[in-house]
């Protein structure tokens, strides 16, 4: 690392991810204070001097058992904020999962768009720079924002996943919808060249209305086959669920349901538990403590993102690049 270290903070929900990725970056976290008053009101502070430093802080933002999505950003905001008051240089954000960024633009009359106002909140606080993995439009995310981002992708993570760790070779890379096609054929490409062969690539038809999905009709072949369904996220699980049945359907061998984020809200464990699912691979950007221990066990493969981020804070503390981060 340069001289001197970047000072590395997490919030206490955070900070079960936050030490894998400081153990990475051979940086220990620093100590902060966060503090609950009686009312519910509380206050977040550095216990260390942080003027003139470089400071990244670490802060998913996913709804637990005890704090929702909009508590962990008021405090993620209010400890940004009191960074920058206490005059570091530097004030990074690293988000693994970066919440609202799913409506990210106006598809019905006086619709928000969230994810602008998310950007305000950050660049109000006074946030150099924001750093998230797989938000779910990148190109929404860079024009949301006007301080610094930086994007992570789990591609790299996945591609090795399945070129090392799957027996299977003979793979068809499947989005779950249209708007996924690019994500999934840059995943495809990366793949491709790992295993040396051609891959070829479907995608599912899909039609929401009303908060009812529907559309069954797979564009391309999967028989004979395993199919890898890639998607940002899984929430409910009921996308993954209808793009596995129809695969099996049409005569997919076996299927794969592969995100970067694992929310599992709602029916979620159901879904995921449907025998057309042959394993379930995320990452660690939110732990999956909504499903039960069994089905985990039985079916769903958590890769590590920490590296990842300790090596784009690296990057980002030298001066040196993010892109090759990216590459698959």
């Amino acid at each position: 690392m340069g001289s001197p270290d970047p000072c590395l903070f997490a919030l206490n929900s955070s900070r079960p991810f936050a030490e894998q990725v400081a153990r990475c970056l051979g940086v220990p976290l620093s100590e902060h204070e966060e503090r609950e008053f009686e009312d519910g009101e509380h206050k977040t502070r550095p216990l260390v001097g942080v003027r003139g430093r470089d400071v990244f802080v670490i802060q998913s933002l996913y709804g637990d058992g005890r704090l929702s999505v909009d508590d962990k950003l008021c405090r993620l905001l209010f400890f940004l904020g009191a960074l920058v008051d206490a005059s570091a240089e530097r004030v990074t954000a690293l988000i693994p999962y970066l919440a609202f960024a799913r409506k990210e633009r106006k598809t019905q009359p006086r619709d928000p768009v969230t994810t602008r106002y998310l950007a305000c909140l950050l660049e109000a606080v006074g946030t150099h720079r924001v750093v998230a993995m797989d938000v779910h439009n990148l190109a929404a995310f860079q024009n949301a924002f006007r301080c610094r981002t930086d994007h992570l992708e789990a591609a790299p993570l996945f591609v090795d996943h399945f070129a090392h760790h799957v027996e299977e070779r003979d793979f068809v890379v499947v989005s779950p919808d249209a708007g996924g096609v690019k994500r999934a054929e840059r995943f495809r490409q990366g793949l491709r060249r790992v295993l040396g062969q051609d891959l070829p690539l479907a995608f599912m038809e899909k039609h929401r209305a009303g908060g009812q999905v529907r559309g069954a009709a797979v564009v391309g072949e999967v028989a004979g086959k395993a199919a890898i369904i890639l998607d940002d996220l899984i929430s409910t699980g009921g996308t993954m669920a209808r793009t596995a049945a129809a695969c099996r359907e049409r005569g997919a061998r076996q299927v794969y349901a592969v995100a970067t984020h694992g929310i599992f809200a709602g029916g979620a464990e159901q879904a995921l538990a449907d025998p057309a699912l042959d394993r379930v691979i995320i990452t660690n950007t939110v732990p999956p403590f909504r499903l039960s221990s069994g089905l985990v066990q039985s079916k769903v493969v958590v890769l590590d993102s920490a590296p990842l981020f300790a090596e784009a804070i690296r990057a980002i503390h030298e001066g040196g690049s993010i892109s090759r981060l990216l590459e698959v």
